[in-house]
């Protein structure tokens, strides 16, 4: 079975439309594409080249067209990007859309049934990055096995959220951290069990 981790630029309030750049995704009405930059630092760059080795790569349709519109032609910052198989959920892609065809080794799954057969394979680990309505989707089906968050000290008040369509109530462990200089909390939780509750002071 192949693990799946989530990775995610995340505000404090749960916002993570659009970090990387003005134009990346204005849906909605969102004027705060871009927020990540004034963050940049060496310890956030340290992590981003950690985070970007070489792993297969899951996507939503809108991040799916964002990344093979750019990294075709910046595979000199993101090394490996094009060996790896990159697989986009979409029922509108089809495999032989341009946009799959000339991004080497990509390939389309159409359902949930796609995404848990492909879980269920032999392999290695399974990135999500951005993807929201996806990362929603695997979460309301309890397939994220881990999480990166990288939290912005930012409430920016409207926009795409992580946890914002009927999660699978679960508990996970925090396994590693980091602050940057700029106040960027980064994060790794790791899946374990159910939710336990209790009374606190007994």
């Amino acid at each position: 079975m192949r693990k799946i981790i989530v990775l995610e630029f995340i505000t404090l309030d749960g916002v993570i439309q659009a970090p990387g750049g003005p134009e990346e995704d204005t849906s909605g009405g969102f004027e705060f594409g871009g927020w990540v930059a004034p963050y940049t630092d060496e310890v956030s760059d340290r992590v981003m080249e950690k985070h970007m080795e070489p792993a297969d790569l899951l996507l939503g349709r809108k991040t799916f067209e964002i990344f093979a519109n750019y990294w075709p032609e910046h595979e000199h910052i993101w090394l490996g990007i094009t060996d790896v198989t990159k697989y986009v959920l979409s029922n509108t892609i089809k495999d032989s859309d341009p946009i799959v065809t000339r991004w080497k080794n990509s390939i389309v799954l159409h359902s949930l049934a796609d995404i848990e057969k492909l879980k269920n394979s032999h392999g290695s680990a399974i990135k999500v990055w951005g993807s929201s309505e996806l990362a929603q989707l695997l979460l309301r089906n309890d397939l994220v096995d881990e999480l990166w968050l990288k939290i912005y000290p930012l409430i920016l008040g409207k926009g795409k959220k992580l946890f914002d369509n009927g999660a699978v109530p679960a508990a996970f462990t925090l396994v590693e951290s980091t602050v940057t200089p700029s106040g960027v909390i980064i994060a790794n939780y790791k899946r374990a069990g159910e939710v336990k509750t209790g009374t606190v002071g007994t």
